[in-house]
């Protein structure tokens, strides 16, 4: 498990490799206390996410929260079949930007 982040221009890019699960929470909210107000918008890239589970659901709550619940604020791509399936039966495509 990794997480790194990239900013360019006002664009956070996040990337969650491997498990994104609680284990990751420390390093996830990291992430989210660097957002300030110079960023207009985040990507979490899940190319190399294999598995996530409820609580990364949760930190991906708090980071909508963090860019004060706008969905197009926050766009979640790359997910692999299985990865976008848990995000689809989560009804997260109404709260996020699933490409």
């Amino acid at each position: 498990m990794s997480i790194s982040s990239q900013l360019n221009n006002s664009t956070l890019t996040i990337n969650i490799s491997g498990h994104f699960d609680f284990s990751t929470h420390k390093a996830f909210r990291a992430n989210l206390d660097s957002i300030d107000k110079q960023v207009k918008h985040v990507r979490v890239d899940m190319r190399t996410t294999d598995y996530l589970d409820s609580s990364a659901l949760g930190m991906l709550l708090l980071l909508k929260s963090k860019m004060n619940d706008q969905k197009d604020a926050v766009t979640l791509v790359n997910a692999k079949p299985e990865v976008k399936k848990i995000l689809e039966i989560a009804n997260f495509g109404q709260l996020f930007t699933l490409s």
